[in-house]
C-alpha cells in the first residue's frame, strides 16, 4: 500500500511540475518567482522562522541589510522559486540554456587541487541554486560525488538520482557514506558537502555563525585531517540572467598542536566562507532552516 501511495505521489508531482519544464526559460523563471511569492504568504511558519533568523542575526551584528527583514525574506522565497523552476527544466531535459549560462571563475584553484592527485572536499552551503551548482560543475569540470540524504519517496529519489548521474554526479547517501567517501578520495575524486545545517551535539561544535552560536558539523574538518584531502570552498550566486560559480583557493588547515582545538579552528574557518557569502548575498541563503535551534 505504501509503495502505491509513493508511486501516486511521484506521478502527481512530476505531472504538476511539467508545465514549468515546457515554458520558455524567462516564463519558467517568472512562474517560479510567483510560486516562491505564493509560498512566502502561504507557509507562515517558515516565513516567521526566516524573518526571525535574519532579524536576530542583524541585531547580533552578524549581518547588515539595506531593506527591512521582511522584504529580504520575501525576495529570498522568490529566489527559491526561481531556483526550483530552473532545476525542473534541467530535470526534464530542457535546461541546456541554464547550464550554459553558468560562469565558473577561478577554476584554476580546482585544477591545482586535482593536480596534487589526492582527494578534494568541496565545502559549500544551501546558497543560491546549489543543485544547479553541482550539475554545472560536473558537466563543465569533472564529475563530483555529492553527500545527500535520500528523499522519503523512493520513486522521486530514483528520478532525481538518475538526472544527477546523467550530468556526472555520483550521489552518496549518509548510510555507509564514510566508506564511499574514503574510496573516492583515495582515487583522487571530489566530494561536495553542504555544511551549514544544524547538527546534534555529538556531531559538531557550537561556533559563532552570523553573530550567534550555532551547532556546526565537525565532520569536514575531521575527515580533511584524517584523510589528507584538499578543502576547496565553492559557491554559486545569481548574476543577471545567469549564475556565477566561484572556486576559492585551497584552505590551509590549522597548525595548532592540540587536535580538538585544531578541528574547532578549521570548522570556524570553513564556516566563515558561508557567512561571507550570506553577507554578500543575503537573499540567497536558506533562511527557513532553523540553524540556531539547539543553542
Amino acid at each position: 500500500m505504501k509503495k502505491a501511495l509513493w508511486l501516486f505521489e511521484a506521478c502527481i508531482i512530476l505531472v504538476l511540475a511539467s508545465p514549468i519544464a515546457v515554458l520558455p526559460l524567462r516564463c519558467a523563471v517568472k512562474a517560479g518567482e510567483f510560486l516562491g511569492l505564493l509560498l512566502f504568504y502561504a507557509w507562515g511558519s517558515r516565513r516567521k522562522i526566516a524573518i526571525d533568523n535574519l532579524i536576530k542575526s542583524v541585531r547580533a551584528g552578524g549581518i547588515a541589510i539595506a531593506e527591512p527583514a521582511e522584504e529580504v525574506i520575501k525576495e529570498n522565497f522568490k529566489n527559491l522559486g526561481r531556483s526550483f523552476s530552473e532545476v525542473i527544466k534541467i530535470y526534464y531535459g530542457m535546461g541546456r540554456k541554464i547550464l550554459d549560462s553558468v560562469e565558473i571563475v577561478d577554476i584554476e584553484n580546482a585544477r591545482k587541487a586535482y593536480a596534487k592527485g589526492k582527494g578534494i572536499m568541496l565545502i559549500t552551503g544551501h546558497c543560491g541554486n546549489w543543485e544547479l551548482m553541482a550539475l554545472a560543475a560536473s558537466a563543465k569540470i569533472r564529475g563530483v560525488s555529492v553527500l545527500a540524504r535520500p528523499l522519503n519517496n523512493p520513486y522521486l529519489n530514483k528520478f532525481i538520482e538518475r538526472i544527477r548521474q546523467k550530468y556526472g554526479n555520483n550521489v552518496i547517501y549518509k548510510g555507509g557514506a564514510l566508506r564511499s567517501m574514503f574510496h573516492i578520495f583515495k582515487e583522487g575524486g571530489a566530494v561536495g558537502i553542504l555544511m551549514d545545517q544544524s547538527v546534534i551535539a555529538e556531531e559538531g561544535y557550537i561556533i559563532d555563525f552570523l553573530g550567534r552560536g550555532a551547532w556546526t558539523s565537525k565532520m569536514p574538518a575531521l575527515l580533511a585531517r584524517k584523510w589528507d584531502v584538499s578543502v576547496i570552498p565553492v559557491f554559486i550566486h545569481r548574476e543577471g540572467n545567469g549564475h556565477k560559480i566561484t572556486v576559492f583557493p585551497e584552505v590551509e588547515l590549522s597548525d595548532t598542536p592540540d587536535k580538538e582545538k585544531a578541528v574547532i579552528e578549521d570548522t570556524k574557518n570553513f564556516s566563515s566562507y558561508i557567512e561571507e557569502y550570506i553577507r554578500a548575498h543575503p537573499t540567497e541563503w536558506l533562511w527557513i532552516h532553523r540553524k540556531w535551534k539547539r543553542v
